[in-house]
């Protein structure tokens, strides 16, 4: 006796039929691909400096057998910096649950008042000098992130995986590996070569959707003696379409461990995770309502 289909095995054939269509499609082709994702890499900051948005922070001290013995929650406010500043502003609004006090906040306020205030008189009293320092800058952060690219080509075989959907959109799934001989010429892409990499490009605009590291090899940060990131550590980045006009980070995950002065381990598990982006102009308001933590 023929069993009827119910409607979830209909519901299963389709996906089965629509996943077998999408893997049927051929990928495109290598080169133009990652030619024009290329086109398309510019760093976060340059992309948020038209936002305001909120960052919850989430750490995790864990044990060596990964349980969790401490956690800590920040909430932040996250604002363009002023011109010619390299780093945005922050401001801590909540910690573990806690709003921050309003007498520490209008304090941070009328600091940043006072920043504001300084820039403005420098621009009136030189602003010809002013503002070709600010242009030299942001020549060299341009100069600076063309390099890095630069060394992602050169230091990684990129091999297309496959067509993959993640969040509704259609991508392209990346395997990026270190070449062993590679010659980076920027100190980004001397760390970069001790990641393995997978990255899921957007099919339809080349934007970057997701990117996954893990760590191939012991890396040291600061001048050797600060701290060294452990074999195995992984991060994990996400990014997603904010007013159908841009992508922008959605969240950022952490698990490792590393070893501080070269003496102690410490292992950490750590998310940062973006909401609430919004247009900046000098109306913006800072009422933000932090996100309830757990």
């Amino acid at each position: 006796m023929a069993r009827v289909p119910t409607d979830d095995s209909r519901l299963l054939e389709l996906i089965a039929r629509i996943y077998d269509a999408a893997q049927e499609r051929p990928l495109p082709e290598r080169e133009s691909f990652l030619r024009e994702t290329r086109k398309h890499l510019q760093t976060d900051t340059s992309l948020q400096s038209s936002y305001v948005y909120v960052e919850t922070r989430r750490e995790q001290k864990l044990d060596k057998r990964g349980r969790v013995l401490e956690e800590s929650v920040k909430v932040f406010e996250s604002y363009p910096g002023l011109p010619g500043e390299k780093s945005r502003w922050e401001r801590l609004v909540a910690e573990n649950g806690r709003p921050r006090p309003a007498a520490e906040l209008e304090k941070v306020d009328r600091d940043r008042q006072r920043q504001a205030e300084a820039l403005a008189t420098r621009l009136t009293e030189q602003p010809a000098k002013e503002r070709a320092r600010q242009e030299r800058d942001l020549a060299e952060q341009r100069r600076e992130f063309e390099a890095i690219v630069d060394d992602i080509f050169i230091i990684f075989d990129i091999d297309m995986q496959g067509r993959e959907a993640i969040e509704g959109h259609d991508t392209i799934a990346l395997s990026l590996t270190p070449r062993p001989k590679a010659k980076p010429r920027t100190h980004e892409g001397r760390q970069m070569q001790k990641f393995s990499l997978r990255a899921w490009i957007s099919e339809s605009d080349h934007e970057l959707v997701r990117l996954d590291a893990e760590a191939i090899d012991t890396l040291t940060m600061g001048f050797g003696v600060l701290a060294r990131l452990h074999k195995g550590s992984q991060l994990s980045f996400l990014r997603r379409r904010v007013n159908n006009e841009v992508w922008l980070p959605a969240s950022v995950t952490f698990h490792g461990g590393a070893r501080v002065a070269l003496v102690r381990t410490l292992r950490r598990s750590g998310t940062s995770e973006f909401s609430g982006y919004r247009k900046f102009s000098v109306d913006t308001a800072t009422t933000y309502q932090p996100p309830k933590t757990q």
